[in-house]
């Protein structure tokens, strides 16, 4: 019984080895460098230009206690656009501001600007985004102790550039708001 078993494993293993050590055939090696063949993540990815998006800001005033309203002015170049926010399309990565917490200063919830409706070459419905200039505007509130003098709120925008054929991979920029509590 034994003996069996061994026959049928040893079969197995040649057959396995012979698989696995034998050449490709041409057709196959040819196509060894198919993005098929790459990390998903990896597929089809560019690298965007520098300076696609920059991120602008200018220093805010308030009292201790008192609310103020901040800008995060967001230039696209020429011929790029940034999906908006809300995005059109779910599996869009929509233009998003995150706020680090602040020394006795808090964000309240962004408000994005209107959006225009384009359509691209590699989608066939139209969507929303920013072109050329974005607003962002940023409601802050002060606490009733907060310190007198300058502060620093630290932003991190997630965008997406995309040009009139495809979109790049999402990136963050950092940008701060000068605050100076009076």
């Amino acid at each position: 019984m034994h003996r069996t078993s061994y026959r049928i494993l040893a079969v197995l293993l040649l057959t396995a080895c012979a698989a696995c050590g034998g050449e490709k055939p041409p057709a196959a090696a040819a196509n060894n460098n198919n993005v098929s063949n790459q990390n998903p993540g990896e597929a089809g990815v560019k690298t965007p230009p520098a300076d696609i998006v920059r991120a602008e800001t200018q220093g805010v005033e308030m009292a201790a206690g008192g609310a103020a309203e901040a800008a995060v002015r967001l230039s696209i170049a020429d011929g790029y656009h940034i999906t908006a926010n809300p995005a059109t399309l779910s599996y869009q990565i929509a233009t998003q501001v995150s706020v680090e917490p602040g020394d006795s200063i808090t964000a309240g919830q962004p408000v994005y600007p209107s959006s225009v409706m384009r359509k691209f070459a590699f989608e066939p419905q139209p969507f929303a985004v920013y072109e050329g200039e974005a607003v962002i505007k940023l409601p802050l509130r002060a606490a009733p102790g907060a310190t007198r003098g300058a502060h620093t709120l630290r932003l991190k925008l997630r965008v997406q550039a995309c040009d009139d054929q495809s979109c790049y991979p999402p990136r963050n920029i950092n940008a701060s708001i000068p605050v100076t509590i009076k």
